[in-house]
């Protein structure tokens, strides 16, 4: 495993991370998940991925049993805050209630006493974003929360976001987008703003929510067994359905399997290397629903694209590949 610091920080995290939305607490049972965590760590892994909606909070409920144990300095754990997780008006969204209650909650379950790097979900435009990024300095300062983070922010929004920071002095390093062969929206406009105010980024989708692995064949069935059958990922799911499931997409991805074959990568390595070749990416967060799936994706973490592989790819997803920097994963 290689590893690479987070925006201009002194954070260094694996070049692969392991995410666990939808799987735990959800789609695998949990001795799957922990043998999943454990075989991460085996190969290198450091930093884990999680957000306090995820399977309704199940997800770092399980994540912090299978990290106990584990020296707690040797690990990065990240976690989110702004998506429901209640049925109140205020158990949503960026307020100072929402954030400090959920932060607490996220504590108790991951069995941790801080989060390494907590993110902004996504933007709240009902809430003042002063009282955001002062609700967060506030934990900074408390111990609880090392650095901060957003997640499918506009270029807009983090530019008013990172001066705030910057005014509050505190460790706005992190940007989550989605980001793959076929979703390179960030490229026009966010990178280049992250790179300017000291953001590294932590993607999530390398594969596409699996349409990259190939395992999705035109004119055929959904496989029993893939994420597309499974219910909890089924409206986001939906979402992919309009975006990709496609014959013609389909068709094209295909195509790149023999690209894959002649650098002896699976189509899922070729996905995860091909996010890393991207200097401004920090790490790729992968998911699996089993401890096979993490040792075949994290060797992406020591491949080199040539820029004959990168021209490959290009030519092949010619046409379906989405750069509009107007929409959002």
């Amino acid at each position: 495993m290689e590893y690479r610091k987070l925006g201009n920080s002194g954070l260094a995290i694996s070049k692969i991370a392991f995410g666990n939305w939808i799987n735990h607490g959800g789609k695998i049972d949990e001795n799957t998940a922990i043998a999943c965590v454990k075989t991460a760590l085996d190969v290198g892994i450091t930093t884990f991925d999680t957000a306090d909606v995820y399977s309704e909070t199940k997800a770092e409920e399980i994540l912090g049993r299978a990290l106990q144990g584990v020296r707690r300095e040797s690990i990065e754990l990240c976690t989110k805050v702004c998506h429901p997780t209640g049925q109140g008006p205020n158990d949503r969204g960026l307020s100072r209630k929402h954030i400090f209650e959920n932060c607490h909650a996220s504590l108790r379950r991951l069995q941790t006493d801080y989060i390494d790097v907590y993110y902004a979900h996504r933007f709240d435009p009902s809430t003042p974003l002063e009282e955001t990024m002062l609700a967060f300095a506030d934990l900074v300062r408390q111990g609880k929360v090392l650095y901060l983070g957003v997640s499918e922010w506009t270029s807009e929004q983090i530019t008013r976001g990172a001066a705030l920071a910057r005014e509050l002095k505190i460790p706005l390093i992190a940007s989550q987008p989605q980001y793959s062969m076929l979703w390179r929206v960030i490229e026009t406009d966010v990178i280049p703003t992250c790179q300017r105010e000291g953001l590294g980024q932590v993607v999530w989708s390398p594969v596409a929510q699996g349409i990259l692995t190939g395992k999705y064949l035109p004119g055929k069935p959904v496989p029993a067994q893939s994420r597309a059958n499974s219910s909890a990922g089924k409206p986001f799911f939906d979402k992919l359905v309009r975006r990709w499931m496609h014959d013609d997409v389909l068709t094209a991805i295909q195509k790149l399997e023999p690209i894959a074959r002649s650098i002896d990568l699976t189509l899922a390595q070729l996905a995860v290397a091909w996010v890393l070749h991207n200097d401004n990416v920090s790490s790729a967060i992968i998911g699996a629903s089993t401890p096979q799936q993490i040792q075949e994706n994290a060797y992406a973490a020591d491949v080199k694209l040539q820029p004959e592989i990168l021209n490959q790819i290009d030519k092949v997803l010619h046409g379906f590949i989405e750069y509009d920097s107007s929409k959002t994963g």
